[in-house]
């Protein structure tokens, strides 16, 4: 279908009546402009330009380069193709203003199929220029290397022949728990709940006798230094991929090392720090994971059925570049993964103690006397446990709480609404007339968020990356509390007022130190008792926990406030700012009182809920894994005290619901 181009071309309606159809299309098509202009920042313009956006036509929405690239080559000569990575746009450059022209009348409204097979309509729109954020110029992480055909195509065919997917299901390499893709082991049984190994129970056989030549062949050539004695084999369906995670150090030597065959995949490396390396890595290739990049980096595989990777035949194995004049779509197939390891039987000395499981055992956290120290803090029992625990997490927040729906639903009619650390989503379709917009510090739990088709995306609660001024309102539920700095806990509020349009309004709920009120106690301190086989975590919060922020002041590094122990009568010790000399912050026992502001909870990831006893933040101890959540529980007033601090606010509301402290703040 033909877009009326006179119509959109200038700043007055043409002389003809528009028909039905017509009228239709220029209501989609402004709305595509304006979501542009909202969630982008992307402005279009009225008159002719060489420049335009292709709405529906980026990789975000499965749209490839081969597919998009020749429909625009028939409107004239592109100079540019501009594809941003996860985008659902495209930019295209002509080389003449009238070519540009040519296309936005002739492409504008054509259905297309996108490589999923599902119709797509394109809405096109004159702009001054592309725009886009550069990614920068990245490197591998450290220690990490690609070998590319490491193997023949008929060797490949011979080792996906050699494993038996078809042998009796109850034989103890087969790993039966997984819903999304095959799994064997081999030598040892790896367990995904603790990405460790029981060393004192090995598989009967070893490894296959196939692998003997070729890893002597590895050992040869020097591509490995260690022979394995542990395989696990993966067979993932188009769509899946696996949690992103760190093999637990005292379980394995430094090596680690996986053959993919059948496909090939990009697999996703992060940093604590927050800087992912998508890293391609080809059919019949090696990975050797070694250094920083086995015990520092995290290392997945996002869900989807494509994958962004370099246009540029050339270009195979390494880092997938922030290019956007060079990306395209990837259709994944089959892919069998093949990973070694070489099960440790001494304790792990690696250059990153506050990782290692094996040096980290009996050390807890102290209150941090610094902005950084307090950064490091969440990273460590606030960030990388989500990232750990989201499935889990997820499956135990499934109840709005009533009240969050009462704000959310008398809010008028087409409301923009940002809910800044959402988890898994609860709360974003809860009121169906409002635009709502999820942000999260958890990768794992936004990509929850995805799945139920809500719209959500990564973010810190202290620079969230959304457009300042323009929310009618914003909720934070369960966040404000897991920053370990009241100067932080102050900032996410103030981010908060900057997403607000004036009038705009924030609903914010903090965990209570008081979980006894008006001689009532919280639902958290009655339900002390799970039921037999039930998972502890699964009533553990009177609130559910959100995440974070990391953004920290780089400059100088000042010292902050401690955070105190509670008062006889409930109150933080000169208002929190009590200095404690290397004070370790204490566990908190679940389901009783609380004792201190600043405390580690537990969480127990489909365990024993009688062990209130917690390992540590990123590791667990046997097949019952137990990590520890950072928070600081807000004291009677405390909140609304912090938010007086705030500038352009007006405190609406303040009350106190199942064990939480609440506020409503509005921007003026």
């Amino acid at each position: 279908m033909a877009a009326p181009g006179t119509v959109m071309d200038s700043n007055h309606q043409s002389s003809y009546k528009l028909s039905k159809t017509e009228k239709k299309f220029l209501r989609k098509q402004i709305k595509a402009r304006h979501t542009l202009l909202r969630h982008e920042g992307i402005e279009t313009v009225s008159c002719a330009t060489r420049s335009l956006v292709v709405a529906n036509g980026g990789l975000g929405n499965n749209v490839s380069r081969n597919q998009l690239l020749p429909m625009l080559e028939k409107c004239g000569l592109v100079d540019a193709l501009l594809m941003p990575p996860n985008k659902p746009y495209a930019f295209v450059r002509y080389k003449t203003a009238e070519e540009a022209k040519k296309a936005y009348v002739t492409l504008n409204g054509k259905e297309i199929v996108d490589d999923l097979g599902q119709k797509i309509i394109l809405y096109l729109n004159f702009v001054e220029k592309a725009q886009w954020k550069e990614l920068g110029l990245q490197a591998l992480p450290p220690g990490l290397m690609v070998v590319e055909e490491i193997i023949s195509s008929e060797d490949e065919k011979i080792l996906l022949e050699s494993v038996n997917w078809t042998e009796d299901v109850d034989s103890r390499n087969v790993q039966k728990s997984l819903k999304h893709r095959r799994v064997k082991h081999f030598g040892y049984e790896f367990h995904y709940e603790n990405n460790s190994v029981d060393k004192d129970k090995p598989l009967p056989g070893g490894l296959p006798d196939i692998w003997d030549s070729i890893l002597e062949k590895w050992l040869k050539e020097g591509f490995i230094k260690h022979k394995p004695d542990q395989l696990t084999v993966n067979q993932y369906e188009p769509g899946h991929g696996i949690p992103a995670h760190i093999d637990t150090h005292s379980a394995f030597e430094e090596e680690i090392v996986s053959l993919s065959l059948g496909s090939e995949i990009v697999m996703d490396f992060k940093h604590p720090d927050g800087v992912t390396v998508p890293v391609m890595l080809p059919r019949r290739s090696l990975l050797v994971m070694t250094g920083e990049s086995r015990y520092l980096w995290t290392h997945g595989i996002t869900p989807r059925k494509f994958d962004t990777v370099q246009a540029s035949k050339g270009h195979r194995s390494g880092i997938i570049t922030s290019d956007v004049g060079d990306l395209t779509l990837s259709k994944r197939r089959i892919r069998t993964s093949f990973t070694f390891r070489k099960v440790r039987r001494t304790p792990c000395n690696c250059s990153y103690p506050l990782v290692c499981d094996s040096q980290m055992k009996e050390t807890l956290p102290s209150f941090p006397e610094s902005a950084r120290e307090a950064l490091q803090l969440e990273r460590e029992y606030v960030h990388r446990v989500y990232e750990e625990i989201a499935e889990h997490f997820s499956s135990t927040r499934h109840t709005p709480w009533p009240r969050v729906v009462d704000f959310l639903k008398a809010l008028p009619s087409g409301s923009l609404v940002a809910d800044v650390g959402c988890g898994n989503g609860k709360y974003l379709g809860i009121n169906k007339e409002l635009y709502m917009v999820g942000c999260d510090r958890s990768q794992a739990l936004v990509g929850i968020c995805r799945e139920r088709r809500l719209e959500a995306l990564v973010g810190d609660a202290l620079a969230v990356p959304l457009r300042g001024g323009s929310w009618d309102a914003c909720i934070s539920v369960a966040v404000t509390h897991h920053l370990a700095t009241a100067e932080r806990r102050v900032a996410a509020l103030q981010e908060l007022v900057r997403l607000l349009r004036p009038g705009g309004m924030a609903l914010i709920y903090v965990w209570a130190m008081e979980q006894e009120y008006k001689k009532k106690k919280s639902k958290y301190l009655r339900e002390n008792r799970p039921r037999q086989g039930e998972d502890e975590a699964t009533h553990s919060h009177a609130a559910e926990p959100g995440r974070l922020a990391e953004q920290v002041p780089d400059a100088g590094d000042q010292d902050a406030s401690r955070p105190g122990s509670a008062a006889p009568d409930g109150r933080a010790a000169g208002g929190g700012a009590r200095k404690v000399t290397d004070a370790k912050l204490p566990v908190h026992t679940n389901r009783t009182s609380f004792r201190s502001q600043d405390i580690l909870v537990p969480w127990h990831r489909k365990g024993n809920p009688g062990r209130d006893e917690p390992v540590r933040a990123t590791g667990s101890r046997g097949p019952d894994p137990v990590f520890r959540r950072y928070y600081h529980v807000f004291c009677a007033g405390e909140l609304e005290e912090a938010c007086r601090t705030l500038s352009h606010v007006r405190l609406l509301q303040s009350y106190y619901d199942q064990g939480n402290w609440c506020v409503v703040l509005q921007k003026v």
